[in-house]
């Protein structure tokens, strides 16, 4: 696996990576002022929380799956299914970095938490124009997939300055 596709994920991943980015995002911004300025803090809250929707998310899918096909799902079953929606933990890897890299000293609190912002924005945009490709779009249906994905993680950001301001 290259390092594009561990932490952006792939066609059977973008879900995934969407959903993760979104959680590590809320987590972030939602904690940041909160624990401020210990971003040691900020970085194991948004670290566990992205944990821990995947354990649930992972979970419920199994649960969902075999209700569906009338039976336990398999151990190998969901050892797949687990594997492929570890995608939702993976896009917290590069946001839950740049916090860590910050409680190290090596960027100002308040940049860390931007640019950890600003990596997930970036990642929701990757994944929307990967989705407008996949799909064949046009021009204007890139845009609005790009637009859609955006509008997702910049409306976490509005409502952390919001409430934290």
């Amino acid at each position: 696996m290259n390092l594009e596709a561990l932490f952006l994920g792939n066609r059977r991943t973008i879900s995934g990576t969407v959903y993760g980015t979104i959680v590590v995002l809320a987590a972030i911004t939602g904690t940041a002022k909160a624990v401020d300025p210990n971003l040691w803090s900020v970085a194991v809250i948004a670290a566990v929380t992205s944990g821990v929707l995947w354990i649930a998310h992972v979970y419920s899918h199994g649960l969902g799956e075999s209700v569906a096909i009338g039976r336990r799902l398999t151990a190998a079953e969901l050892a797949a299914l687990a594997r492929r929606e570890a995608a939702i933990v993976r896009a917290a890897v590069l946001p839950v970095l740049v916090v860590v890299l910050g409680a190290l000293g090596l960027f100002h609190a308040r940049t860390a938490l931007w640019l950890a912002v600003g990596v997930g924005v970036a990642t929701l945009t990757i994944q929307g124009i990967r989705f407008a490709r996949l799909e064949e779009l046009s021009t204007a249906g890139t845009i609005a997939s790009v637009g859609v994905n955006l509008a997702l993680g910049l409306s976490i950001v509005i409502v952390k300055a919001l409430l934290t301001h």
